[in-house]
């Protein structure tokens, strides 16, 4: 692959698990908030929600790269 492609997609790779994360913190409340707001302002619910927003960007950031940078020798 080209250099100039590899830092392009390079580059979308780092930025797209920024805004993968970005959605599963804004969408995390609606799918499991339960409409409770003391549980939804508890340490354990945040916890979780910093947990899975954590595990999708560095399962995004992990494929993206692996995709990336599998054919360079």
């Amino acid at each position: 692959m080209d250099n100039t492609l590899t830092i392009v997609f390079g580059i979308i790779a780092i930025v797209l698990p920024i805004l993968a994360g970005r959605l599963v913190w804004k969408r995390f409340d609606g799918y499991f908030g339960r409409n409770d707001e003391v549980y939804m302002d508890s340490l354990e619910f945040f916890l979780k929600k910093i947990g899975l927003t954590a595990l999708v960007a560095l399962i995004v950031l992990w494929l993206g790269m692996s995709l990336i940078f599998s054919n360079q020798s």
